[in-house]
């Protein structure tokens, strides 16, 4: 089982520290995305780095749509990784959806986890009457629409907007060759699983402490999300940064590690 699930989710693991910090990737991206941060953290830290079933250089025949329909495949792709390295007490940093993701792990066996780090976390993208996540329903269903008849257009629309940083050109080429490695089916898949989820209730289930980072102009989740975090979310901290765009951890890696070591070292 062990070696099934090092192999299937591509793990790495730098470092022998006595301490684990483990880092989950986003949508449309894998573990390189941390290549600007993880750096930082080796010397003090047994560093540990995965792609979801799916992506990057994971073992993409052993992808399930059934399993991966929700983010509860995710989740579970998360504790696999844990249990295969009898990890504990364990850092986690996720970006945008798998700030969820360890949120409903830690939930569920919260012996693993010391900390929760999200940056940019979204409990639902969906606006009711009485939340603000950033999208309607309509946007997402022209969103999928574009995925479903052009995803190579779509990641290279998307990608810079998500981004963000437009003064800055090479951060979204950098995301857009991120989401047009990925296969489009299942990179559909996971847009589903991650838009239309919705995780406001299982805020109030925390018992980790944890940090938000939220970013200025963020499309995905915009600041009124960070705010709804951090209000519902026993034992959250919230900080806003001076990055913008979706993706501080390769925008601005100097302010997103200096704000992750900062909360560790006083919390």
């Amino acid at each position: 089982m062990k070696e099934k699930v090092l192999k299937r989710n591509n793990v790495n693991v730098i470092g022998e520290s006595e301490q684990v910090i483990l880092f989950a990737h986003g949508f449309g991206c894998d573990q390189h995305a941390w290549q600007y941060v993880v750096g930082s953290f080796t010397s003090d830290y047994k560093v540990v780095l995965f792609d979801y079933t799916g992506s990057g250089k994971s073992d993409i025949s052993q992808y399930d749509k059934v399993k991966y329909n929700s983010l509860d495949g995710y989740v579970q792709d998360l504790l696999d990784v844990c249990d295969a390295l009898e990890l504990s007490k364990v850092v986690f940093v996720g970006h945008s959806v798998s700030s969820m993701v360890g949120l409903l792990a830690a939930n569920k066996r919260p012996e693993l986890f010391a900390k929760l780090i999200f940056i940019g976390p979204s409990p639902r993208y969906l606006n009711t009457e009485d939340y603000t996540g950033g999208f309607e329903e309509k946007d997402l269903e022209g969103l999928f629409e574009f995925m479903d008849s052009n995803y190579l257009g779509w990641s290279g629309a998307m990608a810079p907007a998500i981004m963000g940083n437009p003064d800055r050109p090479e951060l979204g080429e950098f995301l857009t060759g991120s989401f047009c490695s990925n296969d489009p089916d299942i990179a559909r898949d996971f847009a589903r699983a991650t838009f239309f989820a919705d995780n406001r209730a299982d805020l109030s289930n925390a018992t980790v402490d944890s940090l938000t980072l939220q970013c200025a102009d963020d499309i995905i989740a915009p600041t009124s999300v960070g705010h709804y975090v951090q209000q519902h979310m026993p034992g959250n901290t919230l900080v806003l940064m001076n990055a913008t765009g979706h993706c501080p951890h390769i925008s601005e890696p100097a302010e997103t590690i200096s704000l992750i070591k900062n909360y560790l070292l006083f919390n």
